[in-house]
């Protein structure tokens, strides 16, 4: 799945809501709107599978792909509820799921 089409994760519809927030796979600002900021928060999350739990040394890798600001970016998920942590581990608690 490559992130420089956001339509392949988010849907059509919000292609052109999320591209200019993303250059080349790699989110290059983080929307001030909260809405959008969801929306690009869970194209980040698709990047992890439900049920499955991630130290967080392979969060902050799998972020650090999007972004050199793994930290603030693992933050977001968190406070918004994409991810959750107990104990340095952390799974998907939120977001889109693709059932097909």
């Amino acid at each position: 799945m490559e992130l420089s089409q956001p339509s392949a994760v988010a849907g059509e519809g919000l292609e052109r809501e999320l591209a200019p927030f993303f250059s080349g796979g790699r989110l290059v600002v983080m929307p001030r709107r909260r809405a959008a900021r969801l929306a690009v928060l869970d194209v980040l999350a698709s990047f992890f599978e439900p049920g499955a739990r991630y130290p967080e040394r392979a969060v902050n890798d799998v972020l650090s792909n999007f972004n050199a600001d793994f930290c603030t970016l693992r933050r977001y998920l968190v406070d918004e509820g994409f991810l959750d942590r107990e104990d340095g581990v952390y799974w998907r608690s939120g977001g889109t799921v693709d059932v097909g």
